[in-house]
């Protein structure tokens, strides 16, 4: 079993701010990010995996040491790994010896993105210009300035080649992200149960989250000293709806009341429990910020129509869907992957909805590991 160490360097960018594609600026940077798997002399050998909304670079092994991020106020690095202690990172089964990524021949890199909060420079951050944390004056960040600094990241670990960049949901995003950015080191990539843009769906979807939040009466403009813990869950739960399905609620939970009372019904105490759990390991500014980043992913964005960006994606790529994904349903996908020149789509079909992608592993060994055979070993 791989050993979970999550590591945080403060990138250079040469004594200057690192300036965001909104033009606003961050006078440091810090990623924090786990890595699996050597370095071959050449760095030719790295692949890059990337998180979802509320995930973190732990992709891989056993959480067994408390870690820290002395930069930030709360320590929720601190919290996720007591809360995780023992338990495997959200990808496992797919990562280590003799698996889909195999650790005995690629050097895997997951590093928890800008904007986030375990350990990366986000909202919960002391900002070095004022020494308070940057809470909502956090500026605006984009899928594209999390993928520019996992640049800087791969640069200072000695990458030069990446044999391939997986993630799904968000993780996806910035999958063709870094297809569209560095389309000369990345050699292929498998986007999973994700979209080149940000549907009208989503973002309506992600709003309702945000304003659950907003209107929480502790929220004081994303300046506040007790967390919107109301709010956060409320979120959190409407998302939790929108991450499964109609079959999987049915089979999970049916109509069962809970043990306590009558009147309450095993969904709603899942739901509960899914938001006070979220708020013992998360921000609402920085939910905040991951979700507007989401909305404004958009492939297309000063580069051209969507048929002429896809168009330019000469990497092998594998597209994954689900079957019974809401969020970014299949025919979704399947529209892109027609447009990429050298693309094929498969399906992983399962009642669990969008987190099918953290769900079935052995669907995604399966149908993933012919693409790799032939692209990449």
């Amino acid at each position: 079993m791989l050993n979970a160490v999550t590591k945080i360097v403060e990138l250079s960018n040469n004594g200057n701010p690192f300036i965001l594609e909104s033009g606003e600026t961050l006078p440091r940077v810090q990623v924090a990010y786990q890595t699996y798997g050597k370095l071959n002399s050449e760095g030719t050998n790295a692949i890059i995996l990337c998180h979802a909304l509320t995930g973190n670079s732990h992709a891989a092994g056993v959480q067994s040491a408390k870690e820290s991020d002395s930069n930030s106020c709360p320590d929720l690095l601190s919290e996720y790994s007591l809360m995780f202690s023992g338990k495997t990172g959200w990808w496992d089964a797919l990562i280590g010896e003799n698996k889909l990524f195999n650790t005995d021949e690629y050097f895997v890199i997951c590093s928890n993105f800008i904007g986030s909060c375990y350990g990366s420079t986000g909202p919960v951050s002391i900002n070095p210009l004022t020494s308070k944390r940057y809470a909502s004056n956090f500026p605006f960040v984009s899928v594209r300035d999390m993928v520019r600094i996992q640049k800087k990241l791969i640069d200072y670990l000695g990458v030069k080649k990446v044999k391939t960049v997986s993630g799904g949901s968000l993780g996806g995003f910035q999958v063709f992200e870094w297809a569209l950015l560095y389309p000369e080191i990345v050699e292929t990539i498998i986007p999973v149960a994700t979209a080149v843009r940000h549907s009208p769906w989503a973002i309506g979807l992600n709003q309702a989250t945000r304003d659950a939040i907003r209107n929480d009466a502790k929220w004081s403009n994303g300046f506040y000293n007790e967390p919107p813990a109301d709010g956060l869950a409320l979120a959190r739960k409407i998302a939790m709806i929108t991450y499964r399905s109609y079959d999987s609620f049915w089979l999970k939970f049916g109509r069962e009341t809970t043990n306590e009372s009558v009147n309450k019904y095993q969904i709603e105490s899942y739901l509960d429990y899914q938001g006070t759990k979220l708020n013992k390991r998360f921000d609402a500014n920085t939910y905040i910020t991951i979700t507007e980043a989401m909305d404004h992913h958009d492939i297309t964005r000063n580069r051209g129509e969507l048929q002429e960006v896809l168009g330019s994606i000469r990497q092998p790529t594998l597209s994954l869907g689900i079957s019974t994904d809401v969020l970014y349903p299949p025919n979704e996908q399947k529209e892109y992957v027609a447009l990429i020149p050298n693309a094929q789509y498969k399906e992983i079909s399962s009642i669990h909805g969008h987190d099918a992608f953290l769900i079935e592993f052995d669907q995604i060994e399966q149908l993933t590991h012919p693409f790799i055979k032939e692209y990449i070993q």
